[in-house]
Order: structure tokens, then sequence, then C-alpha cells
């Protein structure tokens, strides 16, 4: 691994910049999750004790960027001290820099906001399968896949797996392929609520009231040696629960919450 440089980031970004954005950006963040909605977060205990680097979090995906800003909010918070809490805000002004998030490239590319986003720790790519609405058929960009590789050499890293904000969407293979060659400490999270709060973008509050959750799960255990890419890519769609079982049991569950709406009416 190579040695870090003490004034900028892996992609030469200046740490001055990136406290800076994170921290404006925190702030404009903070009452979506802690006022407006409020933000329940566990599992940062499996945080405390993580090295600096090559540590990959993979997570299920439901907005464009609410999901990584409250991400944001609970890493800075470890990053100080404070377990499954974001109460107190003071964190944003040691920011956690050397962390990164995998994003479309076309996602971070549309507006202003998108591109402040991205100073602050995206590393894009192309989608293989999707772009601009259509489907289509391409070869991975290898110098993104080195790109992923040097901020997981630096830093803490998220992906999406699914690379889709919607439910229960089919695991990429490429996620696994990285892992199983990079063989990062793997950490899953399984969020919930942001798809009702929050609008797609996850830019606007849709509606107040809602408790979003972000479960940290504990590190998987992962046999490099035996397992394959698809093994650990199916340990990976199981721990972030989006497999078909997951979804017969969301189904299940929300067919009871509409029954009990209706017995109440």
């Amino acid at each position: 691994m190579a040695k870090k440089n003490i004034f900028t980031d892996a992609f030469g970004t200046p740490y001055f910049l990136k406290r800076f954005i994170i921290f404006i950006l925190g702030m404009v963040s903070y009452r979506r999750f802690n006022g407006f909605n409020k933000l329940k977060i566990s599992g940062t205990e499996y945080l405390k004790d993580l090295p600096d680097s090559n540590v990959l979090f993979v997570s299920n995906h439901q907005t464009y960027f609410a999901d990584v800003a409250a991400m944001y909010h609970a890493f800075c918070a470890v990053n100080n001290g404070y377990l499954n809490t974001i109460k107190n805000p003071i964190y944003l002004l040691n920011p956690k820099v050397d962390f990164y998030y995998v994003a479309a490239e076309e996602t971070m590319n549309k507006g202003i906001l998108p591109k402040i986003f991205k100073i602050a720790g995206a590393v894009t790519v192309k989608r293989t399968w999707r772009a601009e609405g259509k489907d289509v058929n391409r070869m991975v960009d290898m110098s993104e896949v080195d790109n992923i590789m040097k901020a997981l050499d630096n830093g803490w890293v998220i992906t999406f797996p699914q690379g889709t904000t919607t439910a229960f969407a089919q695991g990429r293979k490429g996620t696994a392929k990285l892992v199983k060659q990079q063989r990062p400490i793997v950490v899953p999270i399984k969020i919930n609520g942001f798809r009702r709060a929050f609008d797609k973008k996850g830019l606007k509050v849709k509606v107040t009231g809602v408790e979003p959750t972000m479960e940290f799960k504990k590190p998987l255990e992962i046999d490099y040696e035996n397992e394959s890419a698809k093994d650990i890519l199916d340990k990976i769609m199981v721990a972030i629960e989006q497999t078909p079982d997951f979804n017969l049991l969301y189904e299940y569950d929300e067919e009871l919450k509409a029954k009990k709406a209706e017995n109440k009416n």
C-alpha cells in the first residue's frame, strides 16, 4: 500500500476542502436525520476498532444521496467516539475524510449539488448494464476498478452491490469480484425508511415523522481461498437482506399493515 499524503486524499483532493464540504453538507442535512425525521442507528460498535483502510461497506440503496449523507454522519460520529447516535453534530468539526463511496458517473455529473457531493469522496463508475435510462451492454472500465482499489488502499469505501435504488434487485458480480481480489474487511449495512422519508434523489424531505433505520452488521467471515465470487455475492445479499426470501417477508409485512389499516377504518 502506498504511503498516504497528509495533505490530500487518494485522488488529490485537499483535505481542507473535503473537511469544509463535509461540514457544510453535514450541517445542511442534519435536521433531515435528527429533526424532520429521526434516524435510528445501530451496530456502530463494530466500526470503532476497524483499520483505517481496506474496509468495504456494502449496503442496499434507497435514494441517490440521502443514504450516503446519513452514512457520513454515522462515520463522522464514530470517528469522534459517538456510537449509535448523531445527536451532537460537533463531530462534523472533525470528520472522517478518508471515506469514499461508489456512485454512477451519470448521477454525479448532473447539476451543481451532485458535483459538490463528488468532491466529498465519490468514486464514479459507468454502469455496464444501464445508461441514461436505457439498457446497455458494455465492458467494465478497468481504470474505474483501479480507482476503487486505490480508495480501499487509503480508507473506507461504501458500495451498493445492486447498483440501483430498486428494492430486491439482483446483486452485481463486480462487487464480489472486487472483494475476492482485494480481500477487504466487508461490513454489511441494512437501511430502511429512506424511500418513505425522502424523494428518489434524497434531496427533498417527502414525509416527516419517519424513523429511517441504519443497521451496521458484524463484518462478514469470508474464506477467500475456497469461496467463489458467487458465494461471496450470495453472502453479501443475504447480509443486506435483499434476497427473494426477504422480499417475500417484506410483502407479507406490508400485507399485514394494510389489513390493520383496513380494520382501523
